[in-house]
Order: structure tokens, then sequence, then C-alpha cells
């Protein structure tokens, strides 16, 4: 592949009421942007228009009726309906749940269809996306059932990467949920990804208890010892650089997280407060372990600011940057996978 070829890079729009549209077009209303990517937004010309002029935006597109029409140096619109929503700033409706359905459908089959390279989806609202042909927890729930892979949540920063063993269940259900098979399942995800995705030769992932202080010997609860200690000690036996279980509560505030390439957490906040409280604005949400990259910023759909010009869209940016470099990060491992003389004289030139 050629250095600078460019990624198409497919946006589902998110929900229209949100935020979602305006950091999408602030991102591409730097006209540098298209000198890295070919931007293919899922929407309608109509729908891009209406929230345009609404947030006072100089922004020009081109519509297309799909994506395979896509033009290179232009900001490309599919028209995935014709309908012109009706559009409530800040309001949680089932109508602006349906369109963010349709976006998405049609973006993830274009990725299918490798009309787009890879996929940055904006903010959904989980409560009005649910239909009779939708009734998934979120993006990621979704996008397992349509691609193959073994999905995994992860929030990544170019000096922070944390993962989950579980994540959109309730609290209650969480230590139930956690087994040897999950956790080395998950663990595989991750360490491939590092080396594919991310460049990594040899990655150190940190695991965090499930309960304080990892359970304290069993005083504060049995999983650590029962089920996480042990398959750790196992997958250490095997040659993977697995440590813990680490007590939550101070691993991050004494910067213990720097000493590894990625943390895996027990469960959603466990791993997402800390990361958003050291990386918002900055962090990515990333779907690892698929056949296609998706990314996404690390924020909802901030309905108490939508329609008020005041996103801050660094997020979504970030999410566009980190698409295009890790889809060439896995075009480059396959290449040198795929020619082991290359690598080999590769790694005598770097040495």
């Amino acid at each position: 592949m050629e250095e600078r070829q460019k990624i198409k890079v497919g946006v589902s729009i998110g929900d229209l009421n949100g935020i979602g549209c305006e950091v999408v077009l602030k991102t591409f209303e730097d006209n540098r942007m298209l000198d890295f990517c070919t931007p293919v937004i899922f929407a309608s010309n109509k729908t891009i228009s209406f929230q345009k002029s609404e947030l006072n935006l100089e922004i020009n597109y081109h519509g297309v009726q799909e994506a395979s029409k896509a033009l290179a140096g232009k900001i490309n619109v599919v028209n995935v309906w014709r309908e012109i929503p009706n559009i409530k700033f800040g309001e949680a409706t089932k109508e602006a749940g349906d369109f963010a359905i349709q976006s998405l459908k049609a973006a993830v089959k274009a990725l299918k269809d490798g009309d787009i390279d890879v996929l940055v989806t904006a903010p959904i609202n989980k409560s009005n996306i649910q239909a009779d042909d939708f009734n998934f927890p979120g993006h990621t729930d979704f996008l397992a059932q349509e691609l193959e892979g073994e999905s995994l949540m992860f929030m990544i920063t170019d000096g922070l990467k944390v993962g989950l063993l579980t994540d959109h269940i309730a609290v209650k259900d969480v230590a139930a949920a956690i087994t040897p098979e999950l956790i080395k399942s998950k663990v595989a995800t991750i360490e491939n990804s590092l080396k594919v995705d991310f460049g990594i030769s040899k990655p150190k992932i940190a695991v965090l208890g499930i309960n304080p202080h990892s359970g304290d010997n069993g005083i504060i609860g049995k999983e650590d010892d029962d089920t996480l200690k042990p398959t750790i000690k196992e997958l250490s036996e095997e040659g993977h650089l697995v440590f813990g279980p680490y007590a939550a509560d101070s691993f991050f505030g004494s910067d213990g997280y720097k000493n590894f390439d990625a943390i895996l957490a027990a469960y959603h906040d466990q791993g997402l407060i800390p990361f958003k409280t050291l990386s918002f604005g900055n962090g990515v949400n990333y779907t690892a372990g698929l056949n296609k990259v998706r990314t996404s910023p690390d924020h909802g759909t901030a309905y108490e600011i939508a329609g008020k010009g005041k996103a801050d869209h660094s997020s979504f940016k970030e999410a566009v940057f980190q698409a295009i470099e890790i889809f060439r990060k896995r075009a480059e491992y396959s290449e040198l996978t795929a020619n082991p003389l290359k690598k080999s004289r590769l790694k005598r030139e770097f040495r």
C-alpha cells in the first residue's frame, strides 16, 4: 500500500439531537483533514445542510447515493434517507434513535462490502436506539454480531490503554461473568491488538482485581483468589507477560499504569472512570479484536450543549486519526508477516 494512500473513513452520524453531527462537521471543517483521508458520512444532504446552518459552520460537501461513489478530496455524504428529520436538540426522541440506527447499519454494510476502510461512530443514546430489529446495548455489541472476531472495548490514548473484561452488564452480574475462559480470551485479544494494531512486540498487561483490594485474601470476596490469581499464574507460566491482580483504587493514582502497555479492568466503570479522568477529550473508544477497524470519541450525546456550537471535537478528531493509524499498522503487519525475509531484513536494519 502506498504510504500516502487516502483511507476512506466512514462516519455514522449518531443521535441527530446530540452533538454527534457537530463534532463530525467541526472535524472536517478543517480542509487539512482531506490530506489524510476521504470522509464518507452516512446521513443525508438535507440533514447535513440543516445542521451546518444551525451551527453556523463553513463546510462544503458532496452528496452521493452510495459509498463506492465517494470522491477523494471531498467530504462525501451518502444519502441514507430521503425524509427530513425533525431535529430537536437536547431531546432523546425515538425518531432520532431510528435515524442513528439507519446511519449505523448503512455504514457497517459499506464497511463489510469494502466501500469504506474504517468506521468512526458518532455518539448514540442507548435508550432510544432500541427496536424490534435492533436490541443491543450499544455499538460494540452490534459490531460483534456483524463483523468477524472477538470484540473488546479498548479505550486508548498514546500513553494509556484500558480494556474491559466485562462491559455493558450490571455490576451485580460482574463476578459471575468473569471466568478463566473469559480472562484468557480477553488477554489474547489485547495481546494480539497491541502487536498488530500498535506494533508492540512483547506487550505487558496488568489485570485489575474484581473486589476492593483484590479481595484482601478472601476477606472481601473470593473471586480474585479463586478465579483471577490462578488464571493469571497459568498465563504467566505459558509465557504471557500478564501481571496482577492489582488493587484498582491505587493503581492509577500511583502511576502504576505507566509500567504496562495495557490494563485489563474487571468491569466498565472500574476502567472507564480513571481513563476518562486522565484522558478526557483525547481518548478514543476502539473496538479491538474484529476484522475491521472501528473507533469513536470517548464522550456521549451531551444533550445539554447540543445545538449550541459549544461541543469540543478533539476526541472525534483523534478517533479519526487513530482509525487511520490502526488501519495502516494492520496493513504493515500483514505485509511483514506475509514476507518473513523482508521482516528479517527490517529487524537487522533497525538494530
